[in-house]
Formats: structure tokens, sequence, C-alpha cells
């Protein structure tokens, strides 16, 4: 079986159907579903309806610009103590843009998604200065 990975192929499979069946707005109770694919169906229209690919909106230099500027807006959020609503809104805003990133690379996340916590689940964690961190990473003695 191939798994989608553009914004055509996410749009014409049946996670397309059902979100392009609901409409573009308020449709978050019927579309929260606990699907992946309802989500990248999602992000697929959202490219589709402002013709990212055509637009430089898949350009990866410009979509990564804008992940540091969502993760500043998440960072100031936290920093400054700001209502959870605020928390997540911010949050939502970089977790579309990741799904967005995947669209435009033609990346299957989900896949990529197990893939690596298959490798990171056999890691072994170390308190670092500011936290726990599960890396590969070995200090300097």
């Amino acid at each position: 079986m191939t798994r989608p990975t553009d914004v055509d192929q996410w749009l014409n499979g049946d996670a397309g159907e059902r979100v392009l069946a609901v409409g573009e707005t308020d449709v978050a109770e019927a579309l929260c579903d606990g699907r992946f694919d309802t989500m990248m169906a999602r992000t697929a229209r959202f490219h589709h309806k402002h013709a990212f690919g055509d637009n430089n909106g898949h350009d990866m230099g410009y979509r990564l610009t804008l992940m540091i500027e969502e993760l500043g807006e998440l960072a100031a959020a936290v920093t400054k103590g700001k209502p959870k609503a605020d928390l997540e809104e911010e949050l939502a805003d970089v977790f579309i843009l990741t799904l967005g990133n995947a669209l435009a690379m033609e990346i299957d996340l989900e896949k990529a998604f197990h893939k690596k916590m298959d490798t990171i689940m056999t890691r072994p964690s170390r308190k670092g200065r500011l936290g726990i961190r599960v890396t590969e990473y070995v200090p300097e003695s």
C-alpha cells in the first residue's frame, strides 16, 4: 500500500474526503477523531486552498523561518506565564507547521515518527544542567 505524502494524495484519500465533507471552519468537534490522517488531510486542504506549492509556500528555507517565528511565540507564551489557551494555540501553530513541512518535503511523518521512537526508546537518559535528556550525546570528561 502506498501511503500519501503530498497535498493531492492526502486530499484524494479517505481522510481528505472526510475533511472536505465538513467544510473549512467551526469543524474542530466533527474532525477531532484521534486520527493522524485527518490532521494531515486538513493541513493538505489548507495548503491546497492557498496554493502553497505554487507560491513558494513549500520552500523549506521559508518554512524554517516560519518555524523559528512560531517557536519564539510559544517560548514567549511559556516564559511570560500566559494562560493555557494561549499555550494551546501557539503549540498548535508549531504542530501545523510541522505537518506542513512533511507535506512540503513529501515525507511520511507518521512512519518517520514511529521509526524515530523505535530508536530513541533504546537510548539511556541523562540528567543535564537543565533537565533530563535522551540522547546519544556523551559529554566530554
